[in-house]
């Protein structure tokens, strides 16, 4: 790679997020195929099925994210990044190449994909913060999160536009069609450069200072925030070479660590992605409409997605990181629960009303728990195990997706929409709690300043 030739900052943060549009596409392409999958291969009574095809990918992004994170720490970011796309082009196409009532085929081929899908969604984070300035970590860290809801949006048009094929022939287009921003990444990842923080680690204390021309405004600041990278890389470089899974939970490093990975697990369990992977078929139980005439629902929810990314990148600078995660997790949380309180009084109550308070759910999670919980994750870990402790919070998050996609067509077949809602509720106050109770501030904070600050203790 030529490191002499000026890379625009705009280029590298873009490419540098753009694998967030791989998960997202691929989170919200199964909403839409789903329904064609099932009258195609005849599975609309057997839950436990439909609920391992659409979860393959959460249980292969648990071991990705880890592998990736600690692969990361030795091979660098970007090259992570790379093989990344790489595994995600292949897995989809061989998705939509499944054969016939091939349903152990999928799952296995998906949980291939997810390879790579957790890969990315630790690996985009942890890169974008060490790319970013510290006044402007969260905006740019939350452009993963805009990638994200960008790749879910335009998974939904594509279901939405393709809908109209034989249904064979749609779930398959539908699947396949992940490929394309997987060969857009690889090739704009082969122009990106490798993050400083990373060089610096390896000894590359020219190339970092290069890296760090292209996308700090004052040059005269280089030199001191190459030296203060360094400075920490010294002191935790013996750490980071002894270190190991109990490292992370050591008395110095506990606090971070639970407060990183309690944050990333908290953000599934609420339930979000029931809604992202089952929105049509949660219309037709509510309304009786069959399932495959409801794809325009999740073009709304992917909408409501959109714009609340966009609205954090304008706030991400302006409020604590704690209070809008406080603020997001409760009307979150009241949304869930409201329509089984009003469900008990009202029982003949229009049934779309649930569907509304979901949209409710979706904006307030788009601008607090969606981004700030990746932004947390690239900001909150030391540099001595930043790789391996990015990677944890990946996998508990994507275990927690893994099981809402499991579990929820069987809940939803043994108990109303309404009462599993709830449950997602409580555990929405319950991360309101861990916040209050656990979670250190961040903004506008060095990630040394937010190292020392978390190794005491202190959440202020």
């Amino acid at each position: 790679m030529n490191t002499e030739k000026k890379i625009p900052s705009g280029f590298i943060y873009f490419f540098g997020s753009f694998g967030g549009i791989l998960f997202g596409y691929d989170i919200g392409v199964m909403t839409g195929a789903l329904p064609f999958l099932q009258h195609d291969w005849a599975l609309q009574n057997n839950a436990t099925i439909v609920g391992w095809i659409t979860s393959a990918v959460m249980f292969g992004a648990i071991f990705g994210g880890a592998l990736a994170g600690q692969l990361a720490d030795k091979l660098g970011r970007r090259k992570m990044i790379l093989i990344s796309s790489i595994i995600f082009a292949i897995g989809s196409l061989l998705s939509s190449f499944a054969p016939h009532d091939g349903q152990y085929y999928l799952i296995i081929v998906r949980i291939f994909l997810g390879l790579a899908v957790g890969a990315a969604s630790a690996l985009v984070p942890a890169y974008m913060s060490e790319m970013a300035p510290a006044n402007l970590r969260g905006r740019l860290t939350g452009i993963n999160q805009t990638m994200i809801v960008s790749g879910m949006l335009l998974s939904y048009i594509m279901d939405y536009l393709l809908k109209g094929l034989p249904e064979q022939i749609a779930w398959r287009s539908m699947l396949g069609l992940a490929a394309v921003p997987a060969v857009i990444l690889f090739f704009g990842v082969l122009r990106l450069p490798e993050s400083p923080r990373f060089l610096v680690k390896a000894g590359k204390l020219d190339e970092a200072r290069t890296v760090l021309s292209y996308i700090r405004k004052d040059a005269s600041t280089i030199d001191d925030e190459v030296k203060s990278i360094q400075e920490t890389a010294k002191e935790e470089v013996s750490a980071a070479k002894k270190s190991s899974w109990a490292t992370l939970f050591n008395g110095k490093y506990r606090y971070l660590v639970i407060a990183g990975v309690g944050v990333a697990a908290f953000q599934q369990f609420q339930g979000a992605n029931a809604i992202f992977y089952y929105i049509p078929l949660i219309v037709e139980k509510a309304t009786g409409n069959s399932a495959s005439s409801a794809l325009l629902w999740p073009i709304v929810q992917g909408v409501l997605l959109v714009v609340g990314s966009l609205v954090f990148l304008w706030i991400a600078e302006k409020f604590n990181r704690r209070t809008l995660l406080m603020i997001g997790g409760g009307v979150m949380g009241l949304s869930f629960i409201l329509p089984a309180i009003i469900n008990s009084l009202v029982p003949n109550m229009n049934p779309m009303m649930i569907v509304v308070f979901l949209s409710i759910y979706v904006a307030f999670y788009s601008f607090t728990w969606a981004p700030l919980t990746w932004v947390l994750v690239g900001e909150v870990f030391p540099l001595a195990i930043r790789g391996r402790a990015s990677g944890l919070a990946s996998s508990f998050n994507w275990i927690g997706s893994f099981l809402v996609g499991l579990l929820f067509p069987v809940m939803t077949a043994s108990m109303s929409q309404e009462a599993v809602f709830a449950i997602f509720g409580v555990i929405c106050i319950l991360g309101v709690i861990f916040v209050k109770t656990c979670v250190p501030e961040t903004r506008g904070r060095t990630l040394e300043e937010i190292e020392e600050q978390g190794t005491k203790g202190r959440k202020e």
